[in-house]
């Protein structure tokens, strides 16, 4: 009992930190903190893909829905009322990251592997995350910001935190530092 007591703790405790440490949208886009805003997909109902999943095959994934596609079109709104905008979005490859980032119209949109999830095994964690990694140690340190629309475990095997659908974190590959960034849809 007491140390299910100091875990609850620990976890309030850690709510409580990173809700107080977010930036908002317009914060932001004033003063992006480093290059990159990563973006999970809109609400997509579910949990994980179904056992027959196919990459080009959208009905053999967990896809958004209408409110999910609202939420996408909303984010776009924000970000452009932000003033925020992207010559490029990188996506992964699942359909709804796909979805998103073509519903908040953004910019064109470009298809990232490393972006995928490998939440299922579905693609291989380690390559993954390499290929990423390679794509952020890539990027000139300054420039406009990045926007990448992607999944919870690659927010977090990147940044250490997790996210819900359509919430962002903002993160510098100079310095692997990460920080929320509130969004309107939040």
């Amino acid at each position: 009992m007491k140390w299910s007591w100091l875990i609850l703790v620990g976890i309030l405790c850690t709510i409580v930190f990173e809700t107080t440490h977010a930036m908002s949208l317009q914060e932001y886009a004033e003063k992006p903190f480093g290059r990159v805003l990563m973006l999970r997909h809109a609400l997509a109902p579910g949990f994980g893909d179904p056992s027959n999943f196919q990459l080009r095959d959208c009905s053999t994934q967990r896809i958004l829905d209408e409110v999910g596609r609202e939420q996408s079109r909303q984010i776009g709104n924000a970000f452009r009322n932000a003033g925020l905008r992207f010559e490029v979005v990188y996506s992964s490859q699942w359909c709804r990251c796909l979805e998103t980032a073509r519903l908040i119209n953004m910019g064109k949109v470009q298809e990232l592997t490393g972006l995928n999830s490998f939440f299922q095994g579905i693609v291989q964690r380690e390559a993954t995350l390499a290929s990423l990694r390679k794509f952020l140690q890539d990027l000139p340190p300054d420039g406009d910001p990045v926007l990448l629309v992607t999944h919870q475990v690659t927010i977090s095997a990147i940044t250490g935190m997790g996210v819900s659908s359509g919430a962002a974190v903002a993160y510098d590959p100079v310095s692997d530092q990460a920080q929320r960034v509130t969004l309107p849809t939040d």
